[in-house]
């Protein structure tokens, strides 16, 4: 009787919920975070969202694309290790149309442009009204 070997392979889903495990541990984010992923140009795109409990509303923390889902997330594991050294900081202060209180928000980013991207990210520019934008100084 010929034997038979069976070659197991690593599950998908098992190394994108580690890895997705990995990148909220590192960033010290319980709950808080969104992992959504699109298709763009044949790639997997892998936008992390925060939320801040604060004020309840969502922010894009940063982009990453990849050939598959686990793909995308080691490079985004990549850019959270990595992302203080090599972007800016900055501080926006913005309410919402609905609230008259002033809010201010952080991000990391390699342009006021791109800050602001991340700002506005999933909402319609017209429900926002941005104050400041701040480079912070590198410390």
């Amino acid at each position: 009787m010929p034997k038979i070997t069976v070659e197991i392979s690593s599950d998908v889903h098992v190394e994108a919920a580690r890895v997705q495990q990995q990148i909220k541990e590192y960033l010290g984010y319980a709950s808080d975070l969104v992992f959504e992923f699109s298709v763009l140009d044949g790639k997997i795109k892998l936008d992390l969202i925060t939320i801040n409990p604060r004020h309840n509303q969502s922010f894009l923390f940063h982009s990453e694309t990849g050939a598959d889902k686990v793909d995308a997330l080691k490079k985004m594991l990549d850019y959270v290790q990595n992302y203080k050294e090599k972007e800016n900081s900055y501080t926006i202060q913005w309410t919402t149309k609905s609230d008259s209180e002033l809010h201010t928000s952080y991000f990391r980013a390699g342009n006021i442009l791109e800050a602001l991207e991340k700002l506005y990210y999933g909402r319609d520019r017209n429900t926002l009204t941005v104050f400041s934008v701040v480079l912070n100084p590198i410390s």
